[in-house]
């Protein structure tokens, strides 16, 4: 079990913490204890119950950033089976914080294309902390072509703070990689669901979310930038990210409300990270319910049904002149 406790978390660590150390005293001595252990587990679900009744979003942003948060890795190992990458975008190189390849879900053959933040200094650097290159997103686009070739259903796990804005990535066309890719989605012959897993985070999540059904964990986040870069957009001030978390929307009630995503798919208490194969079994039932709907409509329908549901998002009121 994880025990990696956020601020707003610290009393659960502080009970749990407790509840540690008489499992080790009952483990090592003759005192039966039992009882007083049921007892501090049901106080610290209570606890976490409410705590997590009244997060803020801030304090929602912080627990999809998470380190102990489950990655696309994970999921690729504990919601998926038999997963095959496949490398490259046949142009540049290999972009490694977008892991991509077949893979069986409940028997069932998927294209898999996840966006992959590295756990671990080395691995962080390694998948260069989850922000794709426009390689990334060229050879996402390379493998979700090549499943609708195969009549094979799309699978996209989102995890990012962002595209990676670096002077490379820019010269290599990032903006353009991103656009052609929202754009060749739309059009996809083949059923098409995304899952925010973790954070959602601008063009950058938006490159592979065009989906039939965009799901999101109950503790992820989505948004056109992140409360920092907000922050200091419009205050000045990367301090007040809470303020701009909380003028965002980017909670998955607040966006389901808003009719951007489909669903919000129940975590574990206390979050994901508390219980990371229970969250795997959630979400790959989610997953699979929304398949099996998918896969009652034609190519043509699912290319309407992709079409009209972004084409539908965002309302305008006009004034009738006086």
């Amino acid at each position: 079990m994880s025990r990696t406790f956020l601020d707003f978390e610290r009393p659960i660590g502080e009970l749990m913490g407790k509840i540690d150390e008489l499992r080790y005293l009952s483990e090592t001595s003759d005192i039966d204890i039992s009882q007083d252990i049921s007892g501090l587990e049901e106080e610290a679900d209570k606890l976490t119950d409410r705590i997590f009744s009244k997060l803020d979003a801030w304090q929602r942003t912080h627990l999809s950033r998470h380190p102990d948060r489950p990655y696309s890795l994970d999921y690729l190992e504990n919601t998926f089976s038999d997963f095959q990458e496949l490398h490259g975008d046949r142009t540049f190189g290999d972009d490694t914080a977008i892991v991509a390849g077949l893979a069986k879900i409940t028997g069932r053959d998927v294209m898999v294309v996840a966006q992959e933040k590295g756990r671990g200094t080395k691995a962080k650097v390694h998948r260069n902390f989850g922000m794709p290159r426009p390689e990334g997103y060229r050879k996402a686009l390379r493998l979700m072509k090549l499943a609708e070739k195969f009549n094979i259903p799309i699978v996209c796990l989102v995890d990012t703070q962002g595209a990676y804005p670096g002077k490379g990535a820019e010269e290599r066309g990032q903006a353009e990689a991103i656009a052609r890719s929202i754009k060749s989605m739309v059009t996809l012959r083949v059923p098409v669901v995304v899952v925010v897993i973790g954070e959602g985070g601008s063009g950058g999540a938006l490159a592979i979310g065009v989906g039939n059904r965009v799901l999101m964990m109950e503790y992820a986040t989505y948004s056109v930038i992140s409360p920092e870069g907000c922050a200091s957009i419009l205050w000045k001030d990367a301090a007040k990210a809470n303020l701009a978390a909380e003028a965002l929307k980017v909670t998955p009630t607040e966006i389901l409300e808003l009719g951007l995503i489909d669903e919000v798919i129940p975590e574990p208490r206390g979050g994901a990270h508390r219980d990371p194969e229970e969250a795997a079994k959630i979400l790959q039932t989610h997953i699979i319910k929304h398949l099996d709907e998918l896969l009652q409509l034609t190519p043509e329908q699912l290319i309407e049904d992709r079409f009209n549901k972004f084409i539908s998002m965002g309302v305008v009121l006009e004034e009738e002149a006086q």
